[in-house]
């Protein structure tokens, strides 16, 4: 095979602009970097390039050689389609560069090793992992480590790809033995190595490791005592992965375990006490483990109680005292924020967010993609500046104690109350401040437990709002906002006037606090209050509004951001209370103020557009004088971002516009409907291009996230203005007929629920028997009886579809009846356990009209159908008089066979129809 060689002219080109990029001080001689560099990636043998600088070029600086070592990194894709010389060259050169003298070379070859062996799978490139291996044997120390360090991230980041048979063996047959002996090994950091390599095994289910089990566990307890702290930080590692994978493996053991994980958990290294204290958390999280864990309560919880105190570290990082409240923000202060869109009717199992983001829990942990369960006990956005910040002892321990308390309840609270009194009523700021941490961290497992002693809690964390120091002030906002609901509790007037509204007052006083900290936590509980309270803040709405508006002049640029949360929320809990025309004078000057400031591609329009959504909806008729420029400004940025798609689109080249600012301007253009109705008419007719072709453009857009809220607003529509859309339901449902998908991928759900939603707010709109809908009757009964009958699809889907059969179902009996026994029993299933409602209640009535006009559709599913019939705590008059002649008509129609078939039913049914109905 011809081996590859650099052109000189190519090779100076690239080394050049290495060289210049090292001149960071100007941006614009490093946008054109940028862009080169960009470019010389369309070469097919860019790779062949930066690795002849990195290994074959010592005449040239380290650090220029170690940038195209970091390049090559970044750029490793695009050996998957080198040609089979350049790729051969790109090989050999990083494992030379491997061996040379410089340890900066190395690092950056290093790098390179792990990124290739990653791509081209050890299969494709068995020598790397051969050489790896052996040089784990060389004479020389700092080979063995750094190879060693490889091995350690490869294991770490593509175990499964490592666990494969090449040539007719399994290199891990050989590889884990290895590890074992070399755990062994009389220099630290190689035993930490092999410790680490070993555990990352665990999870996949390796059997080369499992067959060698005891042997690593025995492995394990020999290095427990490790002199060197990040061994034993991998010795709890791995612990912790074994309880998560094999916990039968460490239970005949748990008693020496769990003695080393708590003397671990309370280690002067920080690293090792975080490793063992996610060993708590791991066996919380395991309902299966609970009795297990339960006899070790009274050891484990103190234990984590002493880890929430900051450490020293975490107050010079924090630098928590400052009265920074005129400070601007740093822009790395600003987390990027993902906006998913509006979901309707009933949205329970999707966040409609298609974006592939990591998920963070309360206390800044991430959470598994496959934790539905846990992800609802974490899903607190109410959560402190400290809680969201990076993942330490302190939050793990938090974590840990919020899963215990979920999982042990009192039990939890009672090993804990004097503890807990300890630090509470300590003089040391740091202890108090830990112990409210834990309380608010028990709050949702053990309220119970803890609600007789809160009316003595509430009024001391209240008074611990005037704390000095800023970081107690700003912990105590966010417990309280963990116990907001039992404070909004509407129990008597004395319990409004001693909890609720000190609350509020105390809390609303945290949003004006000086350091930013605290007005975050204060803004961010208070917006979990509003939550809680609903329409029983209307009667402060006065007081709350003139601090909200303070906050707007007052704000930094991250704070602002949950300004704009507080408020939106604020609107979405008092609603149509929001009308009063003193109170719209209050709130729109300062968000028209900002709204003025912001242009069209201003990451800050985005939430500021999903607060008046809300605000709109809210307002009602009252935001009309505001709602011309709004509306306008919204159909700009509808406009022009399909213009952007379409032209990225065209261009792949291009980066991919960002679609959060389409799919906002829908949602707020939703409000606005909601809210003003037929009266947004001369805004949508004067459009130009018209709004609703815009719309049915959105609703083709390859993003899921646009396509739910552009069916949102078609639903919206549909209720509040639909003589403005009807003459566009043609186009507009074909595009919902074909959304309707049985089993949608997960990003899809949201916008399939939307879609199934409109249909029936369509239907509903057209009226009885129209001559228009009935062309759509049978495409769109097709496609959501299939969706109510699949086992697979989401329930709030089952929910959505079977809403929207009812509804056709009422407006067009005739041509549904007949399809009756088909759904009757899973369309019963789906409804009878949600809420009363409007939507329940059309949906319903629907169904009764089908079982008129086809009684024998329902005879299989009577059981069913009088479960749904007595699960509703309300029916309308009109649907009320319905089930009582149905059941009256079936009683009638055979009184014998009516009571035989009603005394198979449970008792509770049979108790209900003859209390209610009289049958």
């Amino acid at each position: 095979m011809t081996t590859w060689t650099p052109q000189p002219a190519a090779l100076q080109e690239i080394l050049q602009t290495i060289h210049e990029s090292t001149d960071t001080r100007n941006a614009a001689v490093q946008r054109t970097i940028t862009h080169k560099l960009n470019n010389f990636t369309r070469a097919p043998d860019y790779v062949a390039y930066l690795a002849y600088i990195l290994s074959s070029m010592p005449q040239e600086e380290d650090r220029i050689r170690t940038i195209a070592g970091y390049l090559l990194k970044n750029n490793a894709r695009l050996i998957l389609r080198a040609s089979p010389e350049v790729l051969a060259f790109a090989k050999s050169a990083v494992l030379v560069a491997f061996s040379d003298p410089s340890i900066m070379i190395r690092n950056a070859a290093a790098q390179d090793i792990v990124a290739f062996l990653g791509i081209l799978e050890p299969r494709n490139w068995p020598e790397c992992l051969q050489q790896l291996v052996h040089m784990l044997d060389s004479p020389n120390v700092d080979h063995q480590e750094a190879a060693f360090n490889v091995l350690e991230r490869a294991c770490e980041d593509y175990p499964r790809k490592l666990d494969v048979e090449i040539n007719g063996t399994w290199p891990l047959e050989y590889m884990i033995p290895k590890f074992i002996v070399l755990s062994e090994h009389p220099n630290a950091k190689m035993r930490a190595h092999a410790i680490a390599c070993l555990s990352y095994f665990v999870p996949i289910g390796c059997q080369a490791l499992f067959a060698h089990i005891d042997t690593f566990i025995a492995c394990l307890f020999k290095r427990a005592s490790d002199e060197d702290s990040a061994v034993r930080k991998h010795v709890c590692q791995a612990l912790v992965l074994l309880l998560a994978s094999r916990p039968e493996k460490l239970m005949p053991e748990m008693g020496n375990v769990a003695e080393y994980m708590l003397y671990s958990t309370k280690d002067k290294h920080e690293n090792v006490a975080l490793e063992a204290c996610e060993f708590w958390l791991t066996f919380a999280e395991d309902p299966d483990l609970a009795p297990y864990l339960h006899p070790l309560l009274g050891k484990v919880a103190p234990v984590l109680l002493d880890c929430m105190v900051y450490s020293e570290d975490d107050l010079l990082w924090l630098q928590g005292d400052d009265e920074d409240a005129a400070v601007p923000d740093k822009e790395t202060d600003i987390k990027p924020r993902h906006y998913g869109g509006k979901s309707h009717g009933f949205e329970r199992e999707a966040n409609g967010d298609d974006s592939a983001q990591k998920r963070v829990g309360a206390y800044g942990e991430e959470l598994d993609e496959g934790d539905e369960e846990d992800y609802e006990d974490f899903d607190d956005e109410d959560f402190a500046d400290e809680m969201s910040t990076e993942w330490n002892l302190r939050k793990c321990a938090a974590a840990a104690l919020d899963v215990l308390a979920v999982r042990f309840g009192a039990d939890l609270l009672n090993v804990l109350l004097e503890p807990l009194k300890t630090k509470l009523w300590s003089d040391d700021w740091l202890q108090r401040e830990s112990g409210i941490l834990a309380l608010g961290a028990m709050a949702e497992g053990c309220i119970d437990a803890i609600e007789p002693h809160l009316p003595t809690l509430v009024p001391y964390l209240i008074n611990t709002l005037n704390d000095p120091k800023p970081l107690v002030r700003s912990i105590t906002c966010w417990t309280l906002g963990r116990y907001a609901s039992w404070c909004t509790q509407p129990i008597s007037e004395e319990h409004k006037n001693t909890f609720f509204v000190p609350t509020l007052e105390g809390l609303l006083r945290m949003v004006l606090d000086n350091n930013k900290r605290v007005q975050e936590a204060g803004c961010s509980a208070f917006a979990t209050l509003e939550e809680d309270a609903g329409p029983e803040l209307a009667p402060y709405l006065e007081p709350v509004l003139r601090n909200l508006v303070v906050a707007f002049d007052k704000y930094q640029h991250k704070n602002m951001l949950i300004l704009y949360d507080a408020v939106g929320t604020l609107a979405d809990a008092v609603g149509t209370a929001l009308q009063n025309p003193m109170y719209v004078e209050i709130l729109m000057p300062p968000l028209l103020k900002r709204w003025s400031k912001l242009k069209d591609d201003d990451d800050d329009l985005i939430p500021l557009l999903e607060c008046l959504a809300s605000v709109t909806i809210a307002i009602g008729p009252a935001f009309l004088p505001y709602a011309g420029p709004i509306f306008d400004r919204c159909h700009t940025i509808v406009h022009k971002s399909l213009l952007q798609y379409q032209a990225y689109q065209q261009n792949p080249e291009m980066d991919e516009p960002d679609r959060s600012f389409l799919v906002v301007a829908l949602d707020l253009l939703s409000g606005l409907t909601q809210g003003l109705g037929m009266a947004l008419e001369p805004h949508i007719t004067r459009t130009q291009p018209s709004l609703l072709q815009l719309l049915t453009v959105c609703l083709k857009h390859p993003h899921a996230a646009v396509r739910q809220s552009g069916y949102a607003l078609v639903g919206d529509m549909a209720m509040n203005c639909f003589p403005i859309l009807r003459p566009h339901v043609p186009a507009i449902m074909q595009e919902l007929i074909a959304q309707l998908d049985p089993e949608p991928k997960v990003e899809f759900i949201s916008a399939c629920n939307n879609a199934a939603w409109a249909v029936g707010e369509i239907a509903l709109r057209y009226g009885r028997d129209d001559s228009e809908f009935q062309q759509w009757v049978h495409p769109l009964i097709s496609r959501l009886i299939p969706i109510l009958l699949h086992p697979k699809a989401p329930r709030s889907l089952h929910e959505n579809a079977a809403v929207s059969i009812g509804r056709i179902g009422l407006m067009h009996p005739g041509l549904v009846a007949p399809l009756l026994p088909e759904f009757a029993q899973a369309w019963c299933q789906a409804l009878y356990e949600i809420r009363d409602n409007e939507e329940k209640d059309s949906a319903f009535r629907g169904l009764c009209t089908l079982v008129q006009t086809n009684p024998a559709g329902i005879t299989k599913s009577l059981l069913w159908f009088c479960n749904a019939i007595v699960r509703w705590n309300q029916p309308s008059p009109e649907l009320n008089n319905m089930f009582q002649q149905l059941l009256n008509g079936f009683k009638q129609h055979d009184a014998v066979g009516w009571a035989a078939q009603v005394a198979t039913f449970p008792p509770v049914i049979q108790e209900r129809l003859a209390t209610r109905y009289g049958v």
